[in-house]
């Protein structure tokens, strides 16, 4: 068994948690909060003794052997830090950073100290990407990624009458491409790795964060398209454009219906039967390489990551989104 604790007790830990639940060799033994009653509140809803409002005291108790970081942005870096130097491995939720230079801490930490290390975006781990991944071949030279996840989100209609929660707030590293437009982002990265040039465009909140944007990507051979939002909603779906054909992928973010549409009008249907809880993947996968003794993922990689997190960094610096994790 992987004895796990969680930092952030919010609506995404609970969402891992029933996803996690069902993997072999995951087992919940510690939460932190920040006050002892939410924690002990949390952790009674899954039966869980020990409870934490300190990250130190709980990464030095030798009762967890990983843990899952669900906390703002803003905190992964230093939280997933307090927890390596202790020879804890950590699965933290994307983005794993503010910007570059936290993630490059973060990855001196886990080699300095030998632990795993993984980013927790579950798409690139679920079956449809597998086998979007394993048929790319069929549709011959690619030239064009699509990809758009535009989402209205509800903490938008508070931001509408002046109220700016952490969803809007630059000082939590937030906004709309590290909410949602990495999910777009990730997987182009997955598949077709570092482009050679970033264009971006977006719409900035008077709060400093940006509501929703744009990127153009150029490859040697092929160009992608990224368009992401949390103040507007889109049904498109995903494409992956070659010259023999196209890959039609339902939702980006979690894919659950893959087609192939073949130059002469013949279609296959590349859907794989998953589970309905998406994030079971990444779990049982963070899981694997724990006890195999690996130090890093070679799908979520360290290398994944940085590029992500460099285009990320990017289209924010195009756009003038500055988060005062920046200036640190």
């Amino acid at each position: 068994m992987v004895r796990f604790g969680i930092v952030g007790t919010n609506w995404i830990t609970e969402r891992f948690l029933k996803a996690a639940l069902q993997a072999e060799d995951f087992q919940l033994t510690a939460v932190y909060s920040r006050t002892e009653e939410k924690a002990k509140k949390f952790a009674g809803n899954y039966g869980v003794e020990r409870t934490f409002t300190d990250l130190q005291t709980m990464a030095a108790s030798g009762e967890i052997d990983a843990v899952y970081i669900a906390s703002p942005n803003s905190l992964h870096a230093e939280q997933a830090i307090i927890f390596m130097k202790h020879n804890v491995h950590v699965l933290c939720e994307k983005p794993i950073a503010s910007n570059i230079k936290e993630l490059q801490t973060m990855i001196a930490a886990a080699r300095e100290n030998n632990v795993l290390l993984m980013e927790a975006l579950k798409s690139t781990f679920m079956p449809n990407f597998l086998a979007v991944k394993e048929n790319l071949h069929k549709i011959g030279q690619v030239r064009r990624y699509f990809a758009s996840y535009c989402q209205y989100s509800s903490r938008y209609d508070a931001y509408r009458q002046g109220t700016v929660l952490n969803a809007f707030n630059p000082e939590f590293s937030n906004g709309s491409i590290m909410d949602i437009g990495i999910y777009c982002i990730y997987p182009l990265v997955a598949l077709f790795g570092k482009p050679e040039e970033i264009k971006a465009a977006g719409y900035k909140l008077e709060s400093g964060v940006d509501g929703e944007g744009s990127i153009v990507l150029k490859y040697p051979d092929m160009d992608a398209v990224i368009m992401y939002s949390k103040i507007t909603n889109s049904s498109l779906p995903a494409e992956i454009q070659g010259e023999e054909g196209n890959i039609v992928i339902d939702k980006i973010s979690t894919p659950e219906k893959v087609e192939l549409h073949y130059r002469n009008g013949e279609k296959e249907d590349l859907t794989q039967d998953q589970l309905s809880d998406s994030m079971y993947y990444e779990a049982k996968e963070f899981i694997r390489l724990v006890q195999a003794g690996k130090t890093e993922s070679d799908i979520n990689s360290f290398a994944n990551s940085m590029i992500t997190m460099e285009i990320i960094e990017e289209a924010r610096r195009q756009i003038g989104v500055v988060y005062p994790a920046d200036r640190n």
